[in-house]
């Protein structure tokens, strides 16, 4: 049987990012998927050279503007660990505001292009109205719809008072209402689940031996949240990591489906149990040491490594992102399905090449 190689991307039917899979296909099922990256690689990890360790979290919030939140927050995280700074407790609740907000953002950007990529035209501007909200709360509490510039080296630099903070809270509940509406679509359209349901299966021992992470890892059946280390203030707050046990396309769904609720409730819990307080502590000195931080993103795990010399520059910022995990797991996936469920399964890991070529 004769094998054609077919290169899917980097101008992509379903991504607005340039990932190219070179697929070898046979009677048009997928046999062999080769990744090839670095089409926008920016060298923002070298910008530690030359920008002080304050300036770096503006770099950081711009490795990705979907993650932009959650990078700003592992950094920091990072060199306060360094310097020994006790970041006040309203600032670590309003980091997890800001970050959960994030995170609806991302999950409901992701489904509409899910909903994209199997022809679903509606859904995916049903799903986009509903993260227009989101964004409308993020201008309205950090100034800004994407890249909120809130979060700073020993805690934030601005605060949710209780009116707005009632404000949230409703806006939030008609985005659950909305979603809850579009949710039986989503688990029980029948066009939907003959593309989604049984393709790309990824078992629990293959998750763990490719070291996948977030919905992809958890909807195969690991319990596996970094949030459960309680950083920032999600030791005080109550939740357990949503799981799957299919270890498909519509489990992963189902996965960041269970989050967008999940997410809403721990925003809602912030609010309530937020005590008053300072916003940000005091920075004295330069850093001096080193220091691995993790933080859960929307995709899964990310990983700050920060060396510091004592200077006012960083002397190392290395970066390890969710879909640098994924991308193997993604090789694994592709083999064995048909070339018109290929691009299902590639959204269906929610890769974001902006965060993995910084």
């Amino acid at each position: 049987m004769r094998t054609s190689v077919i290169p899917f991307g980097p101008q992509h039917p379903v991504l607005p990012e340039p990932l190219q899979l070179k697929l070898s296909v046979e009677d048009e099922v997928i046999t062999e998927a080769v990744p090839a990256l670095g089409y926008v690689h920016r060298g923002l990890e070298g910008l530690a050279r030359t920008r002080d360790f304050h300036q770096m979290v503006q770099v950081a919030e711009r490795v990705c503007g979907i993650c932009s939140v959650l990078h700003a927050i592992c950094y920091c995280q990072g060199v306060e660990a360094i310097m020994g700074i006790p970041v006040p407790y309203r600032a670590r609740f309003l980091r997890v505001v800001w970050g959960e907000l994030l995170r609806l953002h991302s999950h409901l950007l992701w489904m509409g292009l899910f909903a994209d990529s199997f022809g679903f035209e509606s859904l995916f501007m049903q799903l986009w109205k509903i993260r227009e909200r989101i964004l409308d709360i993020q201008e309205a509490t950090t100034g800004n719809r994407v890249i909120s510039g809130a979060i700073r080296v020993g805690g934030v630099c601005r605060d949710i008072d209780a009116r707005q903070g009632r404000w949230v809270t409703d806006q939030l509940a008609w985005v659950e209402q909305q979603v809850r509406q579009i949710e039986p679509v989503l688990t029980d359209d029948f066009t939907i689940r003959r593309r989604t349901v049984g393709k790309g299966v990824l078992t629990a021992a293959q998750a763990h031996e490719l070291g996948a992470a977030g919905p992809v890892l958890r909807a195969s059946g690991i319990a596996q949240d970094i949030r459960q280390t309680g950083y920032a203030a999600y030791g005080e707050l109550d939740f357990e990591p949503v799981t799957a046990t299919a270890g498909d396309c519509h489990a992963r769904c189902m996965v960041r489906l269970g989050e967008i609720h999940q997410s809403i409730d721990l925003i809602g819990q912030a609010l309530t149990r937020m005590p008053e307080g300072e916003l940000r502590a005091k920075v004295r000195g330069r850093p001096q040491g080193e220091s691995l931080m993790r933080v859960e993103q929307p995709r899964g795990e990310v990983v700050y490594y920060i060396r510091a010399d004592g200077g006012i520059y960083l002397s190392r910022v290395r970066i390890r992102t969710p879909t640098f995990a994924n991308i193997p797991v993604l090789v694994k996936l592709l083999p064995g399905i048909y070339l018109s469920d290929v691009p299902v399964v590639v959204l269906s890991i929610d890769p974001c090449i902006s965060c993995l070529e910084r």
